[in-house]
């Protein structure tokens, strides 16, 4: 029950289902992308990021100074079902503008 009280209370903001469906489309994205893109400060990001992840939907790789999230793998079916479910949501996402640093 509680797995499924906090993946639920994971999605209880707007912003974090909008940061979620930004990270499945993006593949793969720093923090300071995300920051960039969302035009929001980093701590408020990374709070996001922290529920995301501890909900089970993100998974983070640390690629020296940088953090970079994307979406877990392999997601169980209950959660690859609520992100699918998000996708065809009408969600006005920002475009991925590239925060502070250069790939």
């Amino acid at each position: 029950m509680d797995i499924f009280l906090t993946t639920m209370g994971a999605l209880y903001d707007e912003t974090r289902v909008k940061i979620l469906h930004f990270i499945h489309q993006n593949e793969k994205v720093c923090v300071c992308d995300i920051e960039h893109s969302f035009e929001m400060i980093q701590s408020r990001i990374s709070r996001h990021l922290k529920i995301l992840k501890d909900a089970g939907f993100l998974q983070v790789q640390r690629e020296g100074r940088w953090a970079y999230y994307s979406i877990r793998t392999p997601l169980d079916r209950f959660r690859l079902s609520i992100l699918e479910e998000v996708t065809h949501l009408n969600l006005e996402l920002p475009p991925l503008k590239k925060g502070c640093h250069i790939e």
